[in-house]
């Protein structure tokens, strides 16, 4: 009995921590850099950036929608593209340059401009690297403009009450083309 437990708890947890790392995978985003080439094919290894309308163009496969998909979503697509001109190719993709998964700092900061995350960023870190608030930073009016589609949310960062370890909510993780602003 204890060793279905344990392959019980183990098999548990495999598939709980793949799970979580799938969760975490990186989105392609406009401006990203990518070395995409297809094996056995010197013609066909390219670098390509993604566009602002997040397509990328490659040989014999033409466009492909890069924005928003893992490097494995855009390597599948690529495959399946390529199979009608080659027999089973095999396409890596890889990134090279993230240029495109940035945030913008407006307003009372020491060092206002744009910021590429190349890890997962909080609105406290992002404050950080643009140098911390000036003297006359509204420390509670500070808010983040996030854009979905065709709309846009207004979220609010109490940084005041992140310093006394309150309303942490408010300190929230940035996400690409995020714009906080600090009056």
């Amino acid at each position: 009995m204890p060793k279905r437990f344990i392959l019980f708890c183990i098999v548990f947890v495999s598939l709980f921590s793949s799970s979580v790392f799938a969760a975490e995978r990186y989105l392609l985003n406009s401006g990203d850099v990518l070395d995409i080439s297809v094996w056995n094919e010197e013609s066909l290894q390219k670098q390509v950036t993604v566009l602002p309308d997040g397509v990328i163009t490659f040989p014999l496969a033409g466009e492909v929608v890069a924005k928003d998909k893992t490097v494995a979503e855009v390597e599948e697509e690529l495959t399946k593209k390529l199979n009608e001109y080659l027999a089973d190719p095999v396409v890596t993709v890889s990134v090279t340059n993230v240029e495109g998964n940035r945030v913008h700092i407006l307003g009372k900061v020491l060092n206002p401009g744009s910021f590429v995350m190349n890890q997962p960023l909080d609105a406290m870190q992002a404050l950080s690297l643009a140098g911390g608030l000036s003297p006359y930073a509204e420390e509670n009016n500070i808010i983040v403009l996030r854009r979905d589609g065709t709309k846009q949310q207004v979220l609010p960062v109490k940084y005041a009450e992140i310093k006394k370890g309150k309303e942490l909510k408010t300190n929230i993780t940035l996400e690409s083309g995020d714009v906080m602003i600090v009056p």
